[in-house]
């Protein structure tokens, strides 16, 4: 009887889309003895190509004669193997996306035993939690190969070139012959070069960055540096549309922004309503079952409410959260969030920017030509993160202003229209021995050669 193998796959990009585009793959492997995990990563890449390496390097990564159950948070995937892809071979692939990767999946698949399943992504279950962990860490290690292979062109390029003062800067012909030119690398095929798959042990993963507070709330803290008035892009998934009809929260996710950057901050809490979801499931895909073992809003409200207040909330019909997070922090004795909070409506923007069209957040997503993302459900963090790129390009694009990195005295120079001079004394960096004595030699070797005294001569 051939074993069975539960198979989660991931991928992931960063700048997905763009030329600097960093992408990772992720592929965990469960068998009924032991754990695999695999991971790697390229650039100038996107995350639907990521999304089907990593099916294609977890299917080669199991034995043929195994039971396949693959779970992938991609429906791009998952829909793609099973279903368009009999159409796109009798159309011979024409204007198919990335066939060449299209084809590879499906010959890797000839002959085997497999079952494909769709699972909700950054949703809390362990298998994909984990494969979306090692995606990450195949999309550090692209970064890494990159910034290695940048280093050492450099390093070679210091190498290769000759002291300016004895090489004939003004062209005056000492050697008598042209030398040889040198080939120019060939920069892009090396960028482009994709990074082998690494194999890792069950305990060799590093730490994440998030911070913990609470088994189930998770506060990424920032990864850049940034001086300025908090904003937080919100979103958060309901039981219900009527908050004073005993609808409750389920989920929350904010990410943080200043100054127009994005800092790498966010905070994510699943939460038990205490009540079913009910009809609501068929909107976020989060069952009762799911969040029976999450905490209770008064379990975590103090965490929330001291990381959003103060800072302006921006969410996409402001109104609808900002009435139910009011209603569930007056419940534990905290307060409206909105009295201590400033609130944009992304949808009233919308409303006034683009009258008479739609301007849901998938509309605005379109609109704007923002990157695609699945959203075959809602989900509060994924529904932030999207709204942060809404936003930006609504407002004018990730423009960033360093007025953050203007001194003190400069901002006060520039109230007063007055400009100090700086009294500083600059360097003099006097040349050695050695350096003057080649200077004297080169200005005789130009002297000699035009007959006439050298403007650089004393």
């Amino acid at each position: 009887m051939s074993e069975t193998i539960t198979l989660y796959v991931d991928g992931a990009c960063r700048g997905n889309g763009k030329d600097s585009a960093l992408g990772g793959w992720g592929a965990y492997i469960v068998t009924a003895t032991e754990e695999r995990k695999i991971f790697g990563g390229e650039t100038q890449t996107t995350n639907n190509r990521m999304e089907l390496t990593a099916a294609i390097e977890g299917v080669l990564a199991c034995p043929k004669t195994a039971k396949l159950i693959i779970w992938t948070d991609s429906n791009y995937v998952k829909q793609g193997i099973t279903e368009w892809i009999h159409g796109w071979k009798k159309k011979n692939w024409k204007d198919v996306k990335n066939p060449d990767l299209w084809q590879k999946l499906d010959s890797v698949c000839q002959g085997r035993d497999i079952e494909w399943n769709w699972i909700k992504g950054h949703a809390g279950h362990p298998g994909n939690e984990m494969a979306d962990q090692l995606a990450n860490l195949g999309a550090d290690q692209t970064a890494k190969n990159l910034t290695a292979a940048t280093e050492n062109r450099t390093d070679d390029k210091k190498k290769a070139e000759s002291d300016w003062l004895f090489d004939d800067p003004f062209g005056l012909d000492f050697a008598g012959e042209e030398a040889e030119p040198v080939e120019p690398e060939n920069v892009e095929d090396e960028i482009a070069e994709p990074i082998i798959a690494v194999e890792i042990q069950q305990d060799s993963l590093p730490p994440t960055t998030s911070v913990t507070t609470h088994p189930h709330i998770v506060i990424t803290p920032a990864t850049v540096e940034a001086i300025g008035p908090r904003q937080l892009i919100l979103d958060t998934e309901t039981t219900g549309f009527y908050f004073q009809d005993s609808d409750r929260i389920i989920e929350v996710g904010a990410i943080e922004m200043i100054n127009r950057k994005l800092t790498g901050s966010s905070i994510h809490i699943y939460i038990n309503p205490e009540k079913e979801v009910g009809d609501s499931v068929n909107v976020h895909g989060i069952t009762d079952d799911f969040l029976k073992d999450k905490p209770k809003y008064a379990e975590i409200a103090d965490v929330l409410f001291d990381y959003l207040k103060g800072a302006e909330i921006i969410a996409h019909n402001a109104t609808f959260d900002m009435n139910f997070l009011n209603m569930e922090f007056k419940r534990t004795g905290h307060g409206p969030l909105s009295e201590v909070c400033e609130v944009t409506d992304t949808l009233a923007m919308a409303k006034s920017k683009h009258p008479g069209q739609k301007n849901s957040l998938d509309a605005l997503v379109r609109r704007y030509e923002i990157a695609q993302r699945d959203r075959t459900f809602h989900g509060a963090l994924l529904d932030a993160e999207i709204l942060a790129d809404v936003y930006l390009a609504m407002t004018g694009g990730q423009v960033s202003f360093d007025i953050d990195a203007l001194s003190q005295s400069e901002q006060q120079q520039g109230a007063s229209g007055r400009r100090q001079i700086d009294q500083t004394g600059l360097v003099v960096i006097l040349p050695s021995e050695e350096e003057l004595a080649a200077h004297e030699t080169w200005v005789k070797q130009i002297e000699e050669k035009q007959g006439k005294s050298c403007f650089f001569s004393k």
